[in-house]
């Protein structure tokens, strides 16, 4: 995120914010900005004295303050640090009068996760207009991909399209676990590989063969015999693969599929603009398109509806999971 890169730079640079306010929904650039504030400001001798880190749960506003308000001691600044900020929301605006003033010798981090500011009150102008108030918002899944090859190339990592999908539909748009996941890959192979779906396979966990973007693939190419052999291992493997999430990724497939019928421009690129997807995976829906007409895929649509409210148990408490998979491919299929 480019904004994240320039608040670092700026602090490389000496222009330190007397106050940096992170927000958000997505809790990974907030603590990376965190964490990098955390050992990067002060020097090892002066953290002893001068640093501090707090925690929402465990204080106040006006003992923050209190802290925010103190001296450094043999060193330029203090840091202090409230992690789990989200925790004084209630009170975040007794925040106002030491943001309209802050002590120009304290640094002050709020990790205020999950949530944000209203924009429009006194307080995130306030705030705005004292130090730094940053919003790290969701990345939609259609994102993650595109950024996880940006992180891999930032360390001299490809990745394979195919490896990608798997992370994604895997782990979701959860950016603190594929980071997690990223960097134990890292560990093991030299700088410049290129990650495979076997590597993923074979160090995360995550199946090659068995995934629910193989699944789709042997739908969409009609392939009966292996789309039920996945069936199958879901079956068996609920923990790894809820149904909820399978009907849910197949759904949004055939809602593609559906998008794809009633585009006029369907050059490769054009579809992978529209549908959102990597345009190395353009060939499968090429494929489904002539599988699948479009009054068959409004059909598909309409069940997969049906079938994700029984995965929830409404009406269907006493189908076992495998069933209700099973039967799902049968109304595909027929």
């Amino acid at each position: 995120m480019d904004e994240v890169v320039k608040i670092v730079n700026e602090i490389k640079q000496g222009n330190i914010k007397p106050i940096y306010f992170l927000m958000g929904e997505e809790p990974y650039y907030i603590d990376k900005l965190t964490d990098y504030i955390e050992h990067n400001i002060l020097t090892e001798e002066e953290k002893g004295f001068n640093q501090m880190v707090l925690y929402g749960k465990d204080v106040t506003i006006e003992d923050v303050i209190s802290n925010a308000k103190r001296y450094p001691m043999m060193a330029d600044r203090q840091v202090v640090i409230v992690k789990e900020a989200q925790e004084l929301s209630r009170t975040i605006e007794k925040l106002e009068s030491y943001a309209e003033n802050p002590q120009p010798t304290t640094v002050l981090v709020f990790a205020y996760k999950y949530k944000t500011l209203d924009k429009r009150k006194k307080i995130t102008k306030i705030l705005d207009k004292a130090g730094v108030v940053f919003e790290s918002k969701k990345m939609y899944d259609n994102q993650v991909g595109d950024w996880i090859k940006r992180v891999l190339a930032g360390k001299n990592y490809g990745i394979e399209p195919k490896a990608t999908a798997m992370l994604v539909e895997f782990l979701g748009n959860d950016l603190g676990k594929i980071s997690n996941e990223l960097d134990k890959l890292a560990i093991i192979l030299p700088e410049g590989s290129t990650i495979t779906p076997k590597l993923i396979e074979d160090n995360i966990g995550i199946s090659k063969d068995y995934n629910v973007f193989e699944l789709r693939k042997a739908i969409g190419e009609k392939n009966q015999l292996k789309a039920y052999k996945i069936a199958d291992y879901f079956a068996n493997n609920p923990k790894d693969n809820p149904l909820v999430m399978t009907v849910g990724l197949v759904f949004g497939f055939f809602s593609q599929l559906l998008q794809y019928h009633g585009l006029k421009d369907k050059n490769p690129s054009n579809v992978a603009k529209m549908l959102k997807v990597n345009p190395y995976f353009v060939k499968d829906y090429d494929i489904a398109l002539r599988n699948y007409p479009m009054k068959k895929v409004s059909a598909i649509v309409g069940t997969l509806r049906d079938i994700d409210v029984k995965s929830k148990g409404v009406g269907a408490n006493a189908i076992p999971q495998g069933d209700l998979m099973k039967e799902m491919l049968v109304k595909i299929f027929n």
